[in-house]
């Protein structure tokens, strides 16, 4: 299992050479990936910020997680990640997601109707584009055909945000595969690993990854590690998409899924990912305690020593 780091619940405060730095000391540190989420409300545009961060590194897979696909044309979105793909040197996964209905209809003031058949017909415009650099496709929500020319490019591999059973069928049939949040041990390995896997294997794909990302902390004050994620997390437990995941867990809330315990605990439950099928886990390290440096150097010592080791 690969090993990365999720920009942290207070990306939005952090500076544009502070998320470059953030970057720089993932490659440093010797881990698999970094991965930024692009919020809508507030932050810079993660593909933009990625493409800069490739340019001041060498080696790490940088991915989103995730870009919101219905305020982008998925031809747009195309030529952006292309474009990225070239600042990076064939270093990015592009995530995407549907976001989530009061941000879409509330906030954008766009339709959400038939997320999914959205999601479909968005693959079947943004893969070809990727792959061969041309599509030609007629839908009840795209028509395009289009061709894009972008020097230097190679396709980008394309994971999704996928919880429910549809949208991880689709995920398995069409895209490289997901990225969860706030799916827990048990939903990875009753619900999401073998949706996908079922369905990669269906349609005569290779196995997909199954990337999971969840908040981790390394300390020896559990009780303090899930009450932080209780207040920062709060909120998901009450958008829709995640709260069905939660209840596939059994979990009350998102502190009950958040990796926390000191470094033999928080090993025994990364490795119960990998064996419940996780390709990657992507730590969103939550600093606990008086003295949060100190939790949030211990939870990068443990991530830098597992990485090849999972």
């Amino acid at each position: 299992m690969k090993i990365g780091v999720l920009a942290g619940a207070r990306r939005e405060g952090f500076s544009l050479d502070e998320t470059l730095q953030q970057i720089a000391e993932a490659e440093s540190d010797g881990l698999d990936s970094y991965w930024l989420p692009h919020i809508s409300s507030g932050g810079f545009d993660a593909l933009t910020a990625l493409s800069l961060g490739g340019r001041e590194t060498s080696r790490i897979e940088l991915g989103t997680a995730v870009v919101p696909t219905f305020p982008r044309h998925p031809l747009a979105l195309a030529q952006q990640a292309l474009t990225a793909q070239v600042a990076t040197a064939g270093r990015l996964t592009l995530g995407i997601g549907l976001s989530h209905r009061p941000s879409i209809e509330d906030s954008m003031g766009l339709s959400y109707d038939r997320p999914a058949r959205h999601m479909r017909e968005y693959l079947s415009v943004l893969r070809p584009l990727l792959d061969q650099g041309s599509v030609e496709f007629s839908g009840r929500v795209y028509k395009v055909n289009a061709a894009l020319n972008v020097p230097g490019a190679s396709p980008v591999p394309v994971i999704i945000a996928a919880l429910a059973p549809r949208m991880l069928a689709l995920a398995g049939e069409v895209a490289d595969g997901t990225v969860t949040w706030m799916a827990g041990l048990k939903a990875i390995d009753t619900h999401v690993t073998p949706k996908i896997r079922a369905a990669a294997e269906a349609a005569g794909r290779p196995p997909p990854r199954v990337c999971v990302a969840l908040p981790v902390a390394v300390t020896d004050d559990v009780s303090a590690a899930r009450e932080r994620a209780a207040r920062a997390f709060e909120r998901y437990g009450q958008l829709t998409n995640y709260r069905r995941i939660l209840d596939v867990e059994g979990a009350e809330g998102p502190s009950e899924v958040a990796v926390v315990g000191d470094e033999a605990s928080v090993e025994r439950q990364l490795r119960a990912f990998a064996d419940a099928g996780a390709t990657d886990f992507i730590g969103s390290i939550m600093p606990v305690g008086d003295d949060t440096g100190r939790s949030a150097e211990r939870t990068r010592s443990l991530l830098r020593q597992l990485v090849g080791k999972v």
